[in-house]
Order: structure tokens, then C-alpha cells, then sequence
């Protein structure tokens, strides 16, 4: 379970370049949520790994995970959906991948492999030329 992490984001908005006709020039919905993992008190340093390990290509140069939501008209929409974002990747980059077990083909599919390989080695050989003089 990932811990409360609330405290420690830092919220910007912006204006949204989302729907909203006029409205988009006037308010800033757009919401930018940032956790910066190597300051965080929150996180554990196992945790901390992890997160630079599998969100390495998210984290920016200061070491922030950067979320950004501009869907919605609101800016509370967009700050809700912001951080439910924001707990997805973390609990993504948590969870351990699966182990993938190594199987073998089966015996069937070797028969029907080499069954075509020799099919096309067939047709060929039909097409070389034959010598006409035997």
C-alpha cells in the first residue's frame, strides 16, 4: 500500500490548452503535481530506488515525478485527476513484474514447422533445372 503522500506535493497550474472556448484564456485549470522522490521524508530509500530505477525516463534532472492533468474545465477536476494519476504510476512502478516461466514448443508445432520447411524446400528445388541428357 503506498503511503499518504498528500504533504508533500507541490501543486502549479497553468492555463489549459484543453476545451473551454473563452474561458481557456482566463483561467489556469491546467494542473502540474510534483513529488521530488529524493527529498521526500515519506518515502523509505528502498522505495526511493525503486522509483529511480523504473521511472527513470519520468523523473526530471532535479529528480521530480511530474504529472500533469488538463481534461477537465476545473481546476479541481484537473488537480483530482492530477493525483489519482500520480498514485497510478507510483503504484505501477511498486508493484514487481510478474516472472515469466520459459516453455518449451510442443511437439506439434515443431511437426508443423518442419513439415513447412520442407513444403518450401520442395517447391524449391522444382524450380532449378533439370538436366535433360540423363
Amino acid at each position: 500500500m503506498l503511503p499518504d503522500l498528500y504533504p508533500e506535493l507541490q501543486f502549479q497550474t497553468s492555463r489549459s490548452s484543453g476545451p473551454g472556448g473563452q474561458n481557456v484564456n482566463k483561467v489556469e485549470s491546467k494542473v502540474e503535481v510534483r513529488l521530488n522522490i529524493q527529498t521526500s521524508q515519506i518515502l523509505t530509500d528502498e522505495q526511493k530506488q525503486k522509483l529511480f530505477q523504473r521511472l527513470a525516463s519520468q523523473l526530471s534532472t532535479q529528480g521530480e515525478l511530474i504529472i500533469t492533468a488538463q481534461q477537465s474545465r476545473s481546476q479541481l477536476t484537473n488537480k483530482e485527476q492530477a493525483v489519482k494519476k500520480l498514485y497510478a504510476v507510483l503504484e505501477k512502478a511498486f508493484r514487481e513484474p510478474r516472472v515469466r516461466k520459459a516453455t518449451k514448443p510442443t511437439k506439434a508445432s515443431t511437426q508443423e514447422r518442419l513439415q513447412s520447411k520442407r513444403l518450401a524446400s520442395e517447391r524449391k528445388a522444382s524450380r532449378s533445372r533439370k538436366n535433360w541428357e540423363e
